[in-house]
């Protein structure tokens, strides 16, 4: 009770609050904007927490993810742009509602089940990152790669179509994060004699540039005409809300909690969340030909997936220190500057600051709603800002954030370096989610790695000598050669 009553005070607090509000109307702006996503909005808060204490910080990448999240609908439903990616999925019903003069309900749908998903998200990552702490408290450096070993595997496998490509990509990420000499034996790798790389290359500027850069070069190099604004009123957006409740529970829980299942997992996050359960829900609608003519029931389902991922994401993230997606690889990132390092030994130790972050997960949510109606009416002013002003502003902060870390204009190189590499990678069809997870991951493998090969003598038999660790192994081995060996065995039997 002590502990809850102190996370009461820090997430109550006026520098949090303040952190918060600031966070949350920022956010909702980035979301709105076509083209700045929710990873983005976190990659340029990163500098601004370096002045904040521990919960302030955390509070404004809660914050700010949640709502740009929720107001990336915004411009897919009047534009037919969706302003992150974890709105492309239901953007065209949304757009088709528009057309029909349903925008206000497919808008407040977007609000009022996002939030409640949310919430749904947070009870789960109040009730289950507690008992897996409990289970990882157990756990040795064998399992601890076996886990690394297989969260990268699986970002490989959900985050890409093209398997090989998302495995060039996290190769990529893994050969980044082995510069410099944080490695257990402390011997300088690829630094090619320069002291700037003796220390690695820095996290911050390589999230910066691959978010936000990237997106400046994608807007710079595109020559398509702006899309015009769906001119129609929107006046009470929760306007036959409860209705809908009554009529979709089932829809509303199964795409809560599939999301949080989907962000979860290792590389996936709140896109890939959206767009499975805007497939399980065609499947199983009782109106299926009604989808992709303006039918609200896929908008509720996969929209409420998109946010219950975000909590998901952050039970492996406290847990483990292991991201869910690109976004919690981000916030790990910021933990760790502020001495709050994740893993089961953060619920021992720390439990007041896990309680704040449960505290502050549910407000988020919570004034989504106030603050999300207050977004869709002043949409179309937003929606105006003009897009050859803003990105030379979003850059002058990125140059101003990656310097900040080190005060060496170094960084700055390595973040408009990384920032063309990702432009590259995607528009190659490369997904960039692997290779950050290889990044943030990488010395966690390699430490866990030799560590346990000393323990067992350099005998490779080891790693499979603890129960927990060889049934982690096999999975693992089963996600790598299961699907070829069905593959074969299909092409033998003439299937």
């Amino acid at each position: 009770m002590d502990a809850l009553v102190t996370a009461f005070g820090m997430v109550f607090s006026w520098q949090t609050l303040i952190a918060m509000l600031g966070a949350s109307v920022f956010g909702l702006f980035v979301g709105a904007v076509p083209g700045l996503t929710a990873t983005m909005a976190i990659a340029l808060l990163v500098p601004v927490t370096f002045f904040m204490p521990p919960i302030p910080a955390i509070a404004a990448m809660v914050a700010a993810t949640a709502m740009a999240i929720f107001s990336g609908d915004i411009p897919g439903c009047l534009l037919r742009m969706p302003g992150t990616p974890a709105s492309a999925a239901y953007t065209d019903e949304a757009y088709a509602m528009t057309r029909k003069g349903q925008a206000e309900t497919a808008l407040g749908a977007g609000l009022v089940f996002s939030a409640i998903a949310g919430l749904f998200g947070t009870a789960v990552l109040i009730v289950a990152a507690p008992a897996l702490a409990d289970f990882a408290l157990k756990f040795s450096s064998f399992e601890y790669f076996w886990l690394v070993l297989l969260g990268l595997t699986c970002a490989i496998v959900i985050t890409s179509e093209r398997p090989l490509k998302g495995t060039a990509s996290l190769l990529l990420g893994l050969l980044i994060a082995t510069v410099g000499l944080g490695n257990p034996a402390g011997f300088p790798r690829f630094t090619f004699g320069s002291t700037e790389l003796m220390g690695g290359l820095g996290f911050i500027p390589l999230m910066i540039g691959m978010f936000a850069v990237s997106e400046i070069i994608r807007y710079t190099v595109n020559t398509a005409p702006a899309p015009e604004i769906v001119d129609q009123p929107i006046h009470n957006v929760f306007k036959g809300m409860w209705a809908l409740t009554v009529r979709y529970p089932m829809q509303i829980l199964r795409g809560s909690a599939l999301g949080t299942l989907v962000g979860a997992l290792p590389g996936a996050g709140a896109d890939i969340a959206a767009w499975m359960s805007y497939a399980v829900s065609k499947k199983m609608s009782k109106e299926p030909e009604k989808y992709g003519t303006g039918h609200v029931e896929g908008i509720i389902e996969s929209g409420a997936a998109n946010n219950s991922a975000l909590a998901g994401a952050f039970i492996p993230a406290l847990v483990f220190g292991i991201p869910g997606d690109s976004i919690t690889a981000i916030v790990i990132g910021v933990l760790y500057m502020k001495n709050m390092n994740p893993g089961p030994t953060l619920f021992t130790q720390n439990p007041q600051n896990l309680y704040a972050v449960y505290l502050l997960f549910i407000l988020a949510n919570l004034i989504m709603i106030p603050l999300g109606w207050w977004c869709i009416k002043v949409s179309k002013q937003i929606l105006k800002v003009p897009r050859n002003i803003l990105m030379p502003i979003i850059l002058l902060f990125c140059i101003v954030g990656a310097f900040a870390i080190n005060n060496t204009p170094f960084d700055v190189g390595v973040m408009l370096t990384a920032g063309l590499v990702a432009y590259l990678l995607e528009e190659n069809g490369f997904p960039v989610a692997p290779a950050i997870l290889g990044v943030v991951l990488g010395p966690m493998l390699e430490e866990n790695f030799v560590t346990s090969m000393i323990k067992a003598d350099g005998n490779l038999l080891a790693f499979f000598t603890r129960p927990v660790a060889a049934s982690l192994g096999v999975l693992t081995l089963l996600a790598w050669f299961a699907p070829p060996l069905v593959r074969k065995l299909r092409v033998a039997a003439g299937v």
